[in-house]
């Protein structure tokens, strides 16, 4: 595993460099995949980064609330990151993280 990154450094290009890709959750001792990266146009003047959001899928149970999950990826390191639920699709439990 990599050494871990500030969250304020990642950028939607190192989520999509890594898309497909397991994040094992430590908490729950189950996988989310990595599913979507989608970019948002308008974030604040002067800020490093353009907004984005990422999109993870995971077993339909147990569901997670929204909280803060520490994520661990083999590339992107050991991530705290605040996860909503977005509901089930077909067989997995989607949830999104939103970065500013």
């Amino acid at each position: 595993m990599t050494a871990d990154r500030a969250l304020n450094e990642l950028t939607a290009a190192d989520f999509l460099a890594v898309r497909g890709g397991q994040f094992r959750v430590a908490a729950a001792e189950f996988d989310l995949q990595l599913t979507a990266v989608t970019e948002y146009s308008g974030g604040q003047p002067g800020s490093p980064r353009t907004p984005f959001s990422v999109v993870f899928r995971g077993p339909l149970s147990p569901i997670l609330p929204q909280a803060t999950y520490r994520l661990e990826h083999d590339g992107l390191g050991t991530l705290d990151l605040f996860i909503v639920p977005l509901g089930p699709e077909r067989d997995a439990m989607r949830y999104e993280a939103v970065f500013g």
